[in-house]
């Protein structure tokens, strides 16, 4: 508003004159530019015609470009423009033929700057708010990728929890219990009770805690070092369990280290399962390579002997859920039911590479 009103008095002097009138009328009238840009800027074009200022018509049609950028507007606008510039005042003081085309071509020129200057600026702010806004997206998407590696590796941590503590707590619990059962010593026995009371209490508080850590689904990663095949006949013999084993795989067999890990893990799983639900009863384990379909895994018990104590360990139904999940991220499978005999099967099948 301070250049408008200087460019009015500077070209209409101090003088009260219409020309002067309406150009201050038209620097005034830029206080409202943002809120009416287009009536803003058609009160400026009196003084652009009578009084010859050139900075408040200007900034009128620079902010019709940058907060209106309908084409058609600016079209028409830039024509006024132009028009209230070319055609002189009084009317009758047209030059010659090569004055007015002089004059048309600046008031084009004149016409078309603002507008272009004024996209210009709009446009350079819309594709600032477009890289905000893909900041904001690329930070969203960083967040979501962080959330969904945890929950992966939440998820993971559990399964190898339950797998691991699981079956080696239960072992002490069963091994307590035999002591306890066994044994004249009163010491010895308390001891036992003692020992057995808090792999219960362990067992109870992990089944929370797995709980609290299934959040996400399972992935093919495993934390090393993990146990293979070749380690079923150390966890057969210290299962405590009537075991008996039947390994027919080849030496040869083409068989990926993720394959084996879930193997060696539904095999642990089942004989944990066949402690906690079937004490006493006789467990058959066999591994087998099975032509055009993989790796067989099945762990088969028959009921439970009413002459052996329950050891009464709590369970939180997550280990078969997720051998389930282990199985079909392998691209395998695995089903789990009770047998007419009373008893419980646990088959899985898991094919002879690695899904890529």
């Amino acid at each position: 508003m301070l250049f408008a009103t200087a460019d009015a008095l500077l070209v209409n002097g101090t003088t009260p004159s219409l020309a002067l009138w309406l150009s201050l009328l038209a620097a005034v009238a830029l206080l409202w530019r943002r809120r009416f840009p287009v009536t803003v800027f058609l009160a400026t074009l009196p003084g652009l015609h009578i009084g010859y200022i050139w900075f408040a018509p200007l900034i009128a049609l620079y902010t019709i470009a940058v907060r209106r950028p309908d084409r058609r507007l600016l079209l028409v606008a830039g024509l006024l423009l132009a028009v209230a510039h070319f055609v002189p005042y009084p009317a009758s003081q047209w030059g010659s033929g090569r004055q007015i085309g002089l004059s048309a071509a600046d008031a084009l020129v004149n016409a078309a700057t603002p507008i272009a200057l004024g996209l210009l600026v709009r446009t350079r702010r819309e594709l600032a708010d477009r890289l905000d806004e893909l900041t904001r997206s690329r930070a969203r998407e960083d967040r979501l990728l962080a959330d969904q590696v945890l929950a992966t590796e939440r998820a993971r941590l559990a399964r190898e929890m339950h797998d691991v503590v699981a079956h080696q707590v239960s072992l002490i619990s069963l091994q307590a219990g035999a002591v306890q059962v066994s044994t004249d010593d009163s010491r010895a026995r308390a001891g036992a009770g003692t020992i057995r009371e808090l792999s219960v209490r362990t067992l109870d508080e992990l089944r929370h805690m797995v709980g609290i850590l299934r959040a996400a689904g399972a992935d093919t990663e495993e934390l090393t070092p993990q146990p293979r095949l070749a380690d079923l006949p150390r966890l057969i013999e210290l299962s405590a369990l009537d075991v008996a084993f039947e390994d027919v795989t080849g030496p040869d067999a083409l068989r990926s280290e993720a394959v084996e890990r879930a193997a060696f893990r539904t095999v642990q799983e089942a004989l944990t399962n066949v402690r906690k639900h079937a004490p006493g009863s006789k467990v058959r384990v066999r591994v087998a390579e099975e032509r055009g379909r993989g790796l067989l895994v099945e762990v088969r018990n028959g009921p439970a002997d009413s002459a052996v104590p329950a050891p009464g360990l709590p369970g939180g139904g997550h280990g078969l859920v997720g051998l389930r999940e282990r199985a079909q991220s392998l691209g395998g499978t695995l089903e789990a039911h009770g047998t007419e005999e009373g008893g419980f099967v646990v088959r899985a099948r898991f094919p002879r590479e690695e899904r890529q």
